[in-house]
């Protein structure tokens, strides 16, 4: 049995990942934004939460704290948060990017350092999560691509940097998952249609699909594999999508 404490809990893809820990009978800590969503989430599993604010740094440190208070050792982190901005770079402010930046990779590089901090003596597994934008050029994807590109660069620096500690760095890059934040993009059917005609296995992505592979990557039977990024993506970034006939 191990802790783990999950960033963006609450959704899909947190919410999925912290199902599955419980299930399999680890202690799992939840954090997030929505102190209503959180609570309910957390009265669910019958697990401890806490609130945090991505954009800024001091409340990931103390959900840290909280977390080894009440769970003890942490044996690994996930930072599932994340935003969409979908704007062309001449459209985009400045505050703008700066907001997706800090959500996205400022929360990223929040985590790695307070996980590092915490799980020098015993090691750990941490996972971040970035996305097809930062491999492949996608239209209108400038802001978003720029901070995911820089969350594979974090990971595996820091897998460089803490490998004699025993602390992994990985990171997963979905293709487009349906999920309550990118519903307006899948939520119509033509936008929908033209997305899974994008992944060559001719569907979107699930939370499930993501999860499975956090849990994977936190197991520590797994604890040969650091510093990598894996598209779980349908193909996206790497499979040309053959035409399907009707």
């Amino acid at each position: 049995m191990s802790n783990f404490i999950i960033f963006g809990a609450t959704g899909g893809l947190g919410a999925e990942l912290s199902r599955r820990l419980v299930d399999r009978g680890h202690q799992v800590c939840l954090a997030g934004r929505s102190v209503e969503k959180l609570q309910q989430l957390a009265a669910e599993l019958a697990i401890p939460s806490v609130p945090f604010d991505a954009e800024k740094p001091d409340t990931i440190q103390e959900a840290f704290s909280s977390a080894e208070e009440t769970l003890g050792t942490l044996d690994g982190a996930v930072n599932a948060v994340g935003s969409v901005l979908l704007k062309p770079a001449h459209l985009t402010s400045h505050d703008e990017f700066l907001e997706v930046m800090q959500v996205n990779l400022g929360s990223s590089f929040a985590v790695v350092r307070e996980a590092a901090r915490r799980m020098r003596k015993r090691g750990g597994s941490v996972v971040l999560v970035s996305s097809s934008a930062a491999r492949i050029g996608m239209p209108n994807h400038e802001s978003i691509a720029a901070a995911k590109a820089g969350i594979e660069g974090l990971a595996r620096s820091a897998a460089a940097t803490y490998a004699a500690k025993g602390i992994r760095f990985n990171v997963i890059a979905p293709g487009l998952v349906q999920t309550e934040m990118t519903r307006s993009i899948w939520s119509s059917e033509p936008a929908a249609a033209a997305s899974r005609a994008m992944h060559s296995l001719g569907r979107l992505g699930t939370p499930e699909d993501i999860a499975s592979c956090a849990e994977w990557l936190l197991d520590s039977k797994n604890s040969w594999v650091t510093g990598q990024v894996i598209a779980v993506d349908g193909g996206l970034s790497t499979v040309m999508a053959k035409k399907r006939s009707s």
